[in-house]
């Protein structure tokens, strides 16, 4: 029988056990961090009903939707009545419709888990990865001050990541679109193209958007006037002073002008330095449902990156499935988008294993004690292998050497004799006999020096 050669399916990220653990530890700090805002966790099935599913955006979504089809099914004709979740916020809209009854608002969750979608796979992009979502989501109404909330959750996070300076980038879409009324711009469906032009701008430069703009119908002023807007400079104070004193009575663009100072605000008295968060006006979003606030998160030293976190406030998360208004905002961290970005730039190296410390085993007569200094010391806090094959001690510190482990414990008849085992400090060389009293105490003290 001939062997099929393995591999992993493409559009997919799979790690070698140490990549993973420093994965898992980036995704613990992304958990930590939300906790400590007060967000609580959500898990939500892996597939949805089609009819819940494609309510957000239709035909474009169908494009890259996995269905779910049963054999039995297939063979009989019928049409899939599930379908892989291709991002974690309709699958939060249902919920929150669902259990709308049994939720304290504003809600306040989090949710880490895989999304699903049906794009061409390609170095740096994937078809199976991971999104961290918070959001908040209100009853009837929700104030302003949770869109400066947002971007300090993710200020926090960031900083704990500690992947270097980042800049949390902050729009409203209201004083593009009350801007884009202001200059003839009437057709609603024309400014929604227009906002996903500007939301190229980095993409493809100033004249490319321009030209772009005068395609859909805007004119030369108008498409002047708006690239000489987004084009503005300077600090946060003086950007917001800029807009309020342009001469556009538009109730819109007014309007997005205040809620975009109150986000300034509340992000300074929440402590978010200056520096970290930038008014940039050329941020549009190119999804519909964002309606105000919006934000995009590069990492300073690796602009190629691109976003690594994005969201907005939305007015009506789940209209489609409930009377009841569901105005809220939120953010989303392409969790594994970003970690193999930065473990291709260098940024990332193999974690620590999880264990700490192996126990070896030099004598079989004397297993009892090593699986009982094995329980103390896990007791004691220490993460503890112990090598239950045995075999030569040179093959047992071979394989702590590349396992990772950086402390080994060695017993044999002699040192229990003395009441004693010795410990090694692979890394350091350092090497040293203890009394079995202090085994924990010292095996601590010889991780942590």
């Amino acid at each position: 029988m001939s062997l099929i050669t393995p591999r992993t399916p493409p559009g997919t990220m799979e790690l070698l056990p140490r990549q993973q653990v420093a994965f898992q530890r980036m995704l613990d700090t992304i958990r930590r961090g939300y906790e400590r805002f007060g967000f609580v966790p959500v898990e939500t099935p892996v597939f949805e009903t089609v009819d819940t599913l494609l309510t957000k955006s239709g035909g474009e979504t169908e494009k890259q939707v996995y269905f779910v089809q049963s054999t039995g099914a297939i063979q009989q004709g019928n049409k899939p009545e599930l379908a892989l979740r291709f991002d974690l916020t309709v699958p939060l809209a249902r919920y929150v419709a669902e259990h709308e009854r049994d939720l304290a608002f504003p809600f306040r969750r989090y949710q880490i888990q895989r999304v699903y979608r049906g794009e061409r796979a390609q170095r740096g992009r994937f078809r199976e990865f991971y999104q961290c979502d918070i959001d908040v989501i209100g009853k009837d109404s929700l104030s302003a001050h949770y869109d400066a909330e947002i971007p300090a959750v993710i200020h926090h996070v960031f900083t704990e990541l500690n992947f270097g300076g980042f800049t949390i980038n902050v729009n409203n879409r209201k004083i593009l679109l009350g801007l884009l009324d202001g200059l003839g711009v009437a057709d609603a469906d024309t400014r929604v193209l227009v906002l996903r032009e500007i939301d190229k701008l980095d993409k493809i430069g100033r004249d490319k958007v321009r030209d772009s703009l005068l395609g859909l119908g805007v004119t030369e002023h108008a498409a002047d006037t708006i690239l000489s807007l987004i084009a503005m400079k300077g600090t946060n104070a003086e950007t917001l002073a800029a807009l309020g004193a342009l001469d556009i009575e538009n109730a819109i663009f007014r309007e997005g002008v205040g809620e975009l100072t109150t986000v300034i605000e509340g992000l300074n008295a929440f402590q978010v330095p200056e520096g970290t968060v930038r008014i940039n006006l050329a941020i549009a979003r190119g999804l519909d449902y964002y309606t105000g606030t919006v934000y995009e998160t590069f990492l300073n030293d690796h602009p190629g990156i691109g976003s690594v976190c994005s969201g907005g406030r939305y007015e009506n998360l789940a209209s489609h499935y409930t009377k009841s208004k569901l105005p809220g905002v939120g953010i989303s961290i392409g969790a594994t988008r970003l970690f193999y970005q930065l473990m291709e730039a260098g940024l990332i190296k193999d974690a620590a294993p999880t264990a700490q410390l192996l126990v070896t085993q030099m004598d079989p007569a004397l297993s009892a004690d090593y699986f009982r200094m094995a329980s103390e010391l896990r007791a004691a806090g220490i993460n503890t292998e112990i090598q239950l094959d045995g075999g030569k001690i040179a093959k047992q510190m071979k394989y702590a050497d590349r396992a990772g482990i950086p402390v080994v414990l060695l017993m044999g008849s002699d040192e229990k004799a003395r009441g004693t085992a010795t410990l090694k400090h692979l890394v350091k060389g350092e090497q040293v006999e203890v009394p079995l009293a202090e085994l924990a105490e010292r095996a601590k003290a010889l991780l942590e020096g």
